[in-house]
């Protein structure tokens, strides 16, 4: 079975798909190792780490660059590409079969367009389109931004509704964490419904209870390592105790091709 069909199943199952959100070829060798089934990127900690801004479609190569090196994998890994790092159709397709060609299963495809809102449904379809009708194996994880970016939540629905007429393989609705409209959100999209996790929202039982059958990290894992990288800098300085738990070098090397 191929990575991108053993990912489709994964959105099948009678739990949720949950999925952690690496940002580098160790934190996903590590959840790897953890035994998660399959690992997605967070753009957050891709453009953070090279020193750029999230959202901004400015990270196509790092993106590629750190695909190329997580498809050595033995999971399926997802990748988040933001709004595909440009408007037009065929170059997103195009980009979108290279990350196939390195084998990775799957991409998160997202209608926000920082600063400048939400794309026009129409034109978000045509990309979503232009990716499945390219490379059709490759899941796509449509992501609507309008709980996200709290811009026009009434037209949620019909968001995903004309993404799944297009060919999306599943919803992402980050932002969502409201019980009844997730369960609203569920019922209404014949795809998987993805949602973010949020540490004051619900827990993953409970989010299954609800129907979703995917639950990203998102940043969260990330800025998670960046406090407690400070943390620890400050404890080391300060002549406090360090945390335990940390993975020895030789743990961190062994997880290397």
């Amino acid at each position: 079975m191929t990575k991108a069909k053993a990912f489709h199943e994964l959105h099948h199952r009678e739990t949720p798909l949950v999925l952690p959100n690496a940002w580098d070829f160790g934190s996903a060798a590590m959840l790897v190792a953890e035994g998660f089934p399959a690992v997605g990127t967070t753009s957050l900690g891709v453009a953070a780490g090279a020193g750029l801004a999230d959202g901004a479609g400015v990270t196509r190569d790092e993106t590629l660059a750190l695909a190329a090196r997580l498809a050595l994998l033995s999971v399926p890994v997802t990748v988040d590409i933001e709004g595909g790092f440009s408007e037009d159709p065929g170059t997103v397709a195009d980009y979108v079969a290279r990350l196939s060609e390195l084998g990775i299963a799957g991409v998160n495809l997202e209608d926000g367009r920082g600063e400048a809102g939400l794309a026009v449904p129409g034109q978000q379809a045509e990309l979503i389109a232009a990716v499945k009708d390219r490379s059709p194996e490759i899941f796509v994880n449509a992501r609507v931004d309008t709980h996200w970016l709290q811009l026009d939540e009434d037209a949620t629905l019909a968001r995903a509704d004309a993404y799944a007429r297009a060919g999306a393989d599943g919803i992402f609705v980050p932002g969502l964490r409201d019980p009844e409209e997730i369960a609203a959100t569920v019922a209404a999209v014949p795809l998987p419904v993805n949602v973010l996790y949020l540490t004051t929202g619900p827990s993953v039982a409970e989010l299954a209870a609800l129907g979703v059958q995917r639950v990203s990290t998102g940043s969260l894992l990330y800025r998670a390592a960046l406090a407690a990288t400070v943390d620890i800098a400050r404890a080391v300085r300060d002549g406090a105790p360090v945390a335990g738990g940390i993975p020895s070098y030789r743990d961190v090397q062994h997880r290397t091709p």
